[in-house]
Parts: C-alpha cells; sequence; structure tokens
C-alpha cells in the first residue's frame, strides 16, 4: 500500500481531521488527499494562498513577518499551520511554500527551495527541503506533497 494511502487509512481510522494550506504546491497536497475513498470523513478543507494578500487574509500570516522574511520561509510556514488550526480546529493541519521554478528563485531562495510543515496537536513542525532546480516545476511540487506525508508518518511513529 502506497504511503499516502497508509497515512490516510490511518487518519481515517484514528478520527483525526485535517485540513491542508498551499502555496507552491497548488492544490496537490488537497488532492493526494481527497483522491482516497472514505476521507471525507476526517478531511475538512483546503486553501491555496499563493499571493501574500490571500497569506495574511485567509491564513492571518502576519504582514511583517512576510516583509522581514518572505513568504518562502521557515517563520511564514509555520503561521500557516499554526493559523490554519486555530480557524479550522482541526488537530492535523499541513502547509506549504516555496520556490518550484522555473523562474522565480534569488541567491538566497533557489528554485527548489520549499518549506512544508504540520500542525499536529498544537505542536509545529517544520522541514526545510531543497530539491535541485534541474527538476520541473511540477516534480517539486509532487516531491512536496510526498514530503508532507513522510512528516505525517515520522511524527505518528513519534521519530
Amino acid at each position: 500500500m502506497k504511503l499516502e494511502a497508509r497515512i490516510i487509512q490511518y487518519l481515517i481510522e484514528h478520527k483525526i481531521t485535517v485540513a491542508t494550506a498551499e502555496s507552491c504546491t497548488g492544490g496537490l497536497l488537497a488532492a493526494a488527499f481527497t483522491s482516497y475513498p472514505g476521507v471525507s470523513a476526517i478531511y475538512q478543507h483546503g486553501v491555496i494562498t499563493y499571493s501574500n494578500e490571500a497569506k495574511s487574509k485567509l491564513l492571518k500570516v502576519s504582514p511583517e513577518s512576510l516583509r522581514r522574511n518572505g513568504a518562502v520561509s521557515r517563520q511564514v510556514c509555520a503561521q500557516m499551520c499554526f493559523n490554519l488550526a486555530k480557524t479550522s480546529q482541526c488537530q492535523l493541519t499541513l502547509a506549504t511554500t516555496g520556490v518550484a521554478g522555473p523562474g522565480g528563485g534569488t541567491k538566497t531562495k533557489p528554485v527548489g527551495l520549499v518549506y512544508a510543515g504540520v500542525c499536529y496537536q498544537k505542536t509545529i513542525y517544520i522541514k526545510k527541503l531543497q530539491f535541485s532546480s534541474k527538476l520541473s516545476r511540477l516534480q517539486i511540487q509532487k516531491r512536496t506533497v510526498k514530503e508532507c506525508f513522510i512528516m505525517i508518518q515520522e511524527i505518528i511513529d513519534g521519530s
């Protein structure tokens, strides 16, 4: 059984509610959840906040944090996760923000830089990912989604 299916089955069996907030993955994370039958028992909703304005308005990400750290940062990813947990009342929330390319990268935030976050039972876990800039945009997005499920597995396993 695929990792995603095992995780989703675990979440359903344990009645752990889920919401997602996505930027660079543009809905692929939500699609990974909603492609499994029965997930409606736990998956509440997803938001795609591609712009800074949407991150501020829908996820209450601090405009100061966006100015100081940029949208692609540990701090913004953490706020996306935590604020979604507060507003959704879900036990598990996930967030993605990054530079999927092929353009848009800078010296300090190159193409392939992604932050993935999970907030579970009010604890925030953030993983900095650096994928090769040689990967396609879709490959970076799909690998980010996979990393989100790996993070959930690690949290469930207590590692």
